[in-house]
């Protein structure tokens, strides 16, 4: 089949974030002014460079109680975000901090999860996750949107500090298949990363 995005697909249901798959999840926590903890997945979210390395998640739309997603207005005020890996043994409670709680509800709490002290940024770390990356705030990138009422917008953050449960490394390399990490698909589904196979370049 062939459609245009503007125009309709004709399917039951929206096939395009089935197409861009797998997508990591950006568990991102922050912290207001108040001290206020927020934690929200995203399923848009990604590195984007590596010297120095950097990381985007998209907070799109807003919220029934605010103009713009807690993440966003947070890493904004506060200067920074910490990106907390999603795992198959995390992936419950990471569902459950994708309600839609008041502005200052603690989904950390909620979903009972550990919220401990980051080295670096106010912002806290998920004890549970077995990777933290401590960003910096860097930059917001307006994005086009088809509702001024539901902006689109890229949160850029560097990552200062990088936590690994030793655990999981082996021979000095992080082992993915152990940490299990899940990613996002279309609708409601996710996968599990549990197999990993090397390809080197040909150069």
């Amino acid at each position: 089949m062939f459609y245009e995005p503007r125009l309709g697909h004709g399917l039951p249901r929206d096939p395009f974030k089935s197409l861009v798959v797998p997508r990591p999840i950006g568990w991102i926590s922050t912290v207001d002014l108040e001290g206020r903890i927020n934690l929200a997945p995203f399923s848009f979210y990604n590195a984007v460079a590596d010297s120095p390395p950097q990381v985007i998640y998209a907070a799109n739309g807003r919220k029934p109680d605010a103009p713009i997603k807690d993440s966003r207005a947070n890493a904004e005020a506060t200067g920074c975000f910490v990106v907390n890996l999603a795992t198959w043994e995390l992936r419950v409670a990471m569902n459950a901090t994708a309600a839609h709680l008041p502005v200052g509800g603690d989904e950390m709490a909620a979903a009972g999860l550990t919220a401990a002290p980051a080295r670096l940024v106010a912002a806290p770390l998920v004890a549970e996750s077995p990777v933290n990356l401590e960003c910096r705030y860097l930059q917001t990138v307006e994005l086009a949107s088809d509702d001024p009422a539901e902006p689109n917008a890229l949160v850029v953050g560097e990552v200062v500090g990088v936590h690994i449960r030793d655990e999981f490394l082996t021979n000095g390399r992080v082992d993915v298949a152990r940490l299990k990490p899940i990613a996002r698909l279309g609708y409601a589904q996710y996968t599990v990363v549990e197999t990993v196979f090397d390809m080197r370049r040909p150069d």
